[in-house]
């Protein structure tokens, strides 16, 4: 018997033999530890990730249209450039491929204000541009939508009394928000009529209180990204030059 085996059978022995004590948790201690610049980089680290960070940088950066003004959704109402941008490119980008697949087209936009998360600077409009404008993998669905379900998205608008981008769809009310006047595509909302309403699948499932998705005529799930419409529709475009119009107003006296 050599000696490791020998060192082996006697620690068996001694850790069976040794009665086993039940153990408590006394203290748990912890302490701050502080990230910021003054932290040194590991130097290794950072040449291992230098060329994925130069390839990922220059991907972001490359240039895909112009923009001739800075956008935010602070800028309107009850509707806005950017939030005009948002939904309208939705329209120009899904509607094709829904057209495709079912024959039909979308009646109808529908997204949240607070799915802007970024302004559009003016100038130089880059890959980046759409990553910071729509950072989540929010994907557009279309819902098959009754007229009465139109209205209480209307209602919901009305009551919002916020910017949410809507495209096809038009909203009039007056100094007190009652509603003066609505339409899709320029025609009156029929209650008994099925409308397809593109919007993404997080207002789908009820997000920012959007309850009146659901139930439904139907669904159609386009696979088809939000942040992906973008890029497709800043790269066929040579400039970008949205404005805030009559979609969603309020008269005055």
């Amino acid at each position: 018997m050599n000696y490791k085996s020998l060192f082996f059978i006697l620690f068996i022995v001694f850790f069976f033999s040794c009665k086993q004590e039940p153990q408590h948790l006394t203290r748990i201690e912890g302490k701050q530890i502080s990230i910021s610049d003054s932290l040194e980089s590991d130097l290794e680290i950072e040449a291992f990730v230098k060329p994925y960070r130069e390839h990922v940088n220059k991907e972001l950066d490359s240039v895909l249209a112009y923009s001739v003004d800075t956008y935010s959704k602070s800028d309107g109402e009850l509707n806005t450039a950017i939030g005009n941008l948002f939904a309208d490119v939705i329209f120009e980008q899904a509607n094709p491929v829904f057209k495709q697949r079912t024959g039909k087209d979308i009646d109808m936009v529908l997204v949240n204000h607070g799915g802007i998360r970024s302004i559009i600077s003016k100038g130089n409009v880059t890959t980046r541009t759409a990553y910071e404008i729509m950072p989540f993998e929010n994907s557009i669905v279309v819902v098959g939508l009754k007229g009465s379900s139109i209205n209480q998205l209307i209602t919901y608008l009305l009551e919002a009394k916020r910017a949410h981008p809507i495209s096809k769809l038009k909203v009039v009310v007056d100094e007190d928000f009652n509603l003066v006047e609505t339409s899709i595509s320029n025609k009156p909302i029929e209650a008994s009529k099925t409308y397809y309403v593109a919007t993404n699948d997080y207002l789908y499932n009820g997000g920012d209180s959007m309850t009146f998705f659901q139930p439904n005529d139907s669904l159609f799930i386009l696979n088809y990204k939000i942040r992906n419409a973008f890029l497709d529709y800043f790269a066929k475009v040579d400039t970008i030059n949205p404005v805030i119009d009559d979609r969603f107003i309020k008269l005055k006296k």
